[in-house]
């Protein structure tokens, strides 16, 4: 499961800024192992050290010896197996489990499949896109919230949400 990604490289001993897709995003560091998304498959990312630096984190890894390799692995994902990850709570869900779930209206009607979570300040946001099959051709925005989500069936891979059609 993808639990964040490789961004810039910072100064010059191959230390990498570490965008984290956890809601505390210092916790991806209790997820071990990593792996990194190459062009040749999965490979391990040992992270040697890591730091807040201002707004954001910092690591240094072993496969990382210095500002040149660094500069290779900007975009790189990094990903852990499901099973290292924290049993979540009976109405949490992680955000890779609800990418691709059907959405549907209490109306029954099915407004496509969710493509991507972000967060904004307020809410998490479910990017809803159309398909072939679904009532409409629009891409919606609908925000990830107790009043909206009624129901998330991962089994059934389907979220009924409060949301007419022509909102």
């Amino acid at each position: 499961m993808k639990i964040g990604q490789l961004k810039k490289p910072y100064g010059i001993k191959g230390w990498l800024w570490v965008f984290s897709d956890t809601d505390d995003r210092t916790a991806i560091f209790d997820m071990q192992p990593w792996w990194m998304k190459t062009a040749t498959g999965m490979k391990p990312l040992t992270v040697k050290a890591w730091r807040e630096q201002g707004t954001g984190i910092v690591a240094q890894f072993e496969q990382v010896p210095d500002r040149n390799v660094a500069e290779t692995m900007n975009g790189v994902t990094v990903w852990v197996e499901q099973n290292v990850l924290p049993e979540t709570a009976e109405d949490e869900y992680y955000w890779s489990d609800l990418v691709s779930l059907r959405v549907l209206n209490e109306q029954d009607e099915y407004l496509g499949n969710i493509t991507e979570m972000f967060e904004t300040g307020a809410h998490d946001i479910m990017r809803v896109a159309a398909n072939s099959d679904s009532l409409d051709n629009e891409e919606r925005l609908i925000p990830w919230h107790k009043q909206t989500v009624i129901q998330v069936d991962i089994t059934e891979k389907t979220v009924l949400v409060a949301w007419p059609s022509d909102y």
